[in-house]
């Protein structure tokens, strides 16, 4: 059986998440949580994913938002990294917000493993032109979801059961070249236990958010000088 890595984007995945919501049915499954999740690193998120990836060898990577965008730079920093495939939903393009922006470009390069990217037409984080280059210059296959806003809470999505269908496809080899594999069985649903909803209010997953107030005396963050990327 496949094994599920849930990888969220800036400020986690809460309860309501359809990340949070296939942790709880989908047996194997795993929801990182981030030592950081409002001060997103990349060379940070994408050591903690890799160290999840050689704890859970051989399962599939489903990204959401900040954390698709993490899966694809992990993949192509460690080629080597044992992963049956990468999911990546709804990818956030970090120059669209100050939160965000020091996490650096967007990640080019042939991903080494099967991948398919779930895009939106009207996705604040990312145009539809935008995601369909992205996926295009990582060898992913593309899936157009329509007018899905940011595929989360927000836009209306709570479990979302066509998006494990995604999975399974890709997992099953549905493309040219894909390796098979086998989408976990369905388990009882049950309560989603977490340590809470880290979402900022305001912030998250509709559109992107502003920088947050800096607090009298405080230093920059390593991504963001209060509003200001650095150069």
């Amino acid at each position: 059986m496949t094994k599920i890595l849930l990888v969220p984007g800036l400020d986690g995945s809460g309860a309501a998440h359809w990340q949070a919501w296939w942790a709880a049915v989908t047996p194997g499954a795993l929801l990182l949580d981030w030592r950081a999740p409002d001060r997103p690193v990349a060379e940070d998120w994408e050591a903690e994913l890799a160290g999840a990836v050689l704890q859970h060898p051989g399962a599939l990577i489903v990204g959401h938002s900040l954390g698709a965008v993490t899966a694809a730079r992990a993949l192509l920093r460690w080629p080597g990294l044992p992963v049956a495939g990468a999911l990546l939903v709804a990818p956030a393009e970090p120059s669209r917000s100050a939160r965000t922006c020091g996490f650096g470009a967007l990640p080019r390069g042939r991903l080494p493993v099967p991948a398919r990217v779930v895009a939106s037409r009207n996705d604040p984080w990312m145009g539809a032109a935008e995601a369909a280059e992205f996926a295009q210059g990582l060898g992913a296959g593309l899936t157009d979801l329509g007018h899905a806003g940011h595929i989360n809470v927000e836009s209306g999505f709570g479990p979302w059961p066509a998006g494990r269908g995604l999975g399974a496809a890709l997992l099953a080899g549905a493309g040219a070249g894909e390796r098979p594999g086998t989408w976990p069985g369905p388990a009882a649903a049950r309560p989603v236990h977490r340590r809470g909803d880290r979402r900022l209010p305001g912030a998250a997953h509709g559109a992107p958010p502003a920088a947050p107030t800096a607090p009298a005396g405080a230093a920059p963050s390593r991504a963001t000088t209060w509003g200001r990327c650095y150069p």
